[in-house]
C-alpha cells in the first residue's frame, strides 16, 4: 500500500483504533476479539466482522420493512430484531451501534413509532461509520 512499511501501517492502525475508542465507536470487546486471532486463524477478525455485517444487513432490511408498514403493530418482532442487533454489536465491540439499538428498543417498548425515526437514523449512521472503520482497518491489516 503506497510503499509504506509494516511499522507505519501498524502505527496507522493503532491511531485509528485509539480514535475509535475515544469516539465511543468501539469498546474493549473488540480488543478481546482481536486477541482470539492467531497464526492458526489469521483472518478470524475479518471473518467475524464480515458475518456481523452480512447478518446486520438482513436485520436492517427486516427493521426497514417493519417501519414502512402503515398498520404496524408487531412490537414483539421489532424487539427481537433489536435484541439480535444489540447482541451481535456487543459481541464484536461495536459500542456506538449497540447504544443506538438500546435507544431504538426503548422507543419500541413504549410503542412510540414516531420515536423510532431518530434512533433508526442514528443506527444507520453508526453502522456505516463502524463499517467504514472495519473496512479501513481490515485493508490495513491485509497490507501487513
Amino acid at each position: 500500500m503506497l510503499g509504506l512499511g509494516a511499522d507505519r501501517l501498524w502505527a496507522d492502525m493503532n491511531r485509528l483504533l485509539a480514535l475509535l475508542f475515544h469516539q465511543g465507536v468501539l469498546d474493549e470487546q473488540f480488543v478481546q476479539l482481536q486477541q482470539l486471532q492467531d497464526e492458526s486463524s489469521p483472518n478470524f477478525v475479518c471473518e467475524v466482522v464480515t458475518i456481523y455485517f452480512h447478518e446486520s444487513e438482513k436485520l436492517l432490511k427486516n427493521l426497514r420493512g417493519l417501519l414502512m408498514e402503515r398498520e404496524f403493530s408487531d412490537y414483539k418482532k421489532m424487539g427481537i430484531h433489536l435484541n439480535q442487533f444489540m447482541g451481535s454489536s456487543s459481541s464484536i465491540g461495536a459500542k456506538r451501534v449497540r447504544n443506538v439499538c438500546v435507544a431504538f428498543r426503548a422507543a419500541s417498548e413504549q410503542n412510540n413509532r414516531a420515536g423510532w425515526v431518530r434512533p433508526f437514523l442514528l443506527y444507520t449512521r453508526a453502522s456505516m461509520h463502524t463499517f467504514h472503520f472495519f473496512t479501513t482497518s481490515l485493508s490495513l491489516s491485509l497490507s501487513l
